[in-house]
């Protein structure tokens, strides 16, 4: 098995436990100087982030969802040496009664078997409506 694979497997496992919940679980994923990158202005979220201090808004999150989870459904792969490009979809039922559903693209770089680097495009202003607005 080569390198990418084991890359694209690590990912896998990662989006299967992110969609299982719990944060501590997730961040065993990420290299502790990791840094975690989404796209908008989404207060806690957006912009570049540590390890830390992404595991601490993943928590906020999960809190407000069913579950305690956003599931994850990859749905395309492109791999390329340490990096691990992913299609994404999500679903959660919101405590609120609304349901969170986006489409994202991810960019994962990997280095000995841990996330060093990430970045997340999705739509910002669906994430905004669904979550933020009363």
């Amino acid at each position: 098995m080569s390198q990418e694979d084991d890359n694209r497997k690590l990912i896998e496992r990662f989006m299967v436990d992110f969609s299982s919940g719990g944060p501590e679980k997730i961040a065993e994923y990420l290299a502790d100087d990791a840094t975690w990158w989404t796209a908008g202005s989404l207060e806690g979220l957006s912009g570049t982030l540590g390890k830390q201090d992404w595991v601490k808004g993943i928590s906020g999150v999960a809190s407000l969802v069913k579950g305690g989870a956003i599931t994850l459904s990859p749905k395309a792969f492109t791999t390329g040496g340490d990096r691990v490009a992913v299609e994404t979809e999500s679903y959660a039922e919101l405590n609120n009664g609304r349901v969170y559903q986006n489409q994202y693209h991810f960019l994962f770089v990997v280095r000995d078997s841990k996330i060093v680097e990430a970045k997340e495009y999705m739509d910002t202003d669906h994430a905004r409506k669904v979550f933020l607005d009363p």
